[in-house]
């Protein structure tokens, strides 16, 4: 990727949080690289590991501390790194499309920020075009990229809208997102049975009408 390209994506990546707690105002050490983060945070969660009595010259644990490491880096955490940003596809609107396109049932993994555990949910985002459309497996990505990162759902919901209004520009954008949160469920009240809904409604998607269509398309089966 070029430098234009990564600076690109660091605008985007910051246009489109909202109120997200990201450690950006230190130049310095948005500069480490992944590999020292990887060994950073693998000597920081061995010394966890070892204050809960754990032993890590045991086999099964020694490797650990890395594979947490490896994980938080390039995995579930990736959506913290601007250069990861996914490739927006866009069309122009060759036909003249005016209608509601949903994608539905779209999985998710998220970290919940309060407690580090996670959140396993689907999106149904929804927009209506105007002189452009999007490559359709570029909207799973955007879920994907904004999900992989310390979340709360609220946050999620309006990130992943406003990062399709961005790329489209329009305002004709709904996200409706369902999420059963490990923070809940395995934890504290350890209700098993709940989950979240949470969504976000933008430019013609407030009407009510209209509204009403996308969630009960969304809602079907």
């Amino acid at each position: 990727m070029t430098k234009a390209a990564t600076d690109l994506n660091l605008i985007r990546h910051v246009e489109s949080d909202v109120e997200q707690p990201l450690f950006l105002g230190i130049p310095e050490d948005n500069e480490v690289s992944d590999e020292r983060k990887i060994e950073k945070i693998r000597y920081h969660f061995g010394c966890i590991m070892k204050t809960l009595g754990l032993d890590l010259d045991d086999d099964s644990l020694k490797d650990t501390p890395l594979r947490v490491a490896r994980m938080y880096v390039n995995e579930i955490f990736s959506g913290l790194d601007p250069r990861n940003y996914p490739a927006i596809s866009v069309f122009d609107n060759a036909y003249g499309y005016d209608g509601m396109l949903i994608e539905k049932d779209i999985a998710f993994y998220s970290t919940c920020e309060h407690h580090f555990v996670p959140i396993i949910g689907r999106a149904h985002v929804a927009y209506i075009p105007g002189n452009k459309v999007i490559g359709l497996s570029k909207i799973n990505r955007l879920v994907r990229y904004f999900a992989r990162r310390p979340q709360v759902q609220e946050r999620l919901t309006v990130e992943i809208a406003n990062g399709l209004k961005s790329a489209l520009q329009i305002d004709d954008v709904a996200v409706h997102i369902e999420a059963d949160h490990l923070c809940v469920s395995s934890r504290g009240v350890q209700d098993t049975a709940s989950s979240t809904c949470t969504s976000y409604f933008g430019g013609k998607f407030r009407d009510a009408g209209v509204r009403s269509e996308f969630l009960s398309k969304v809602r079907k089966g």
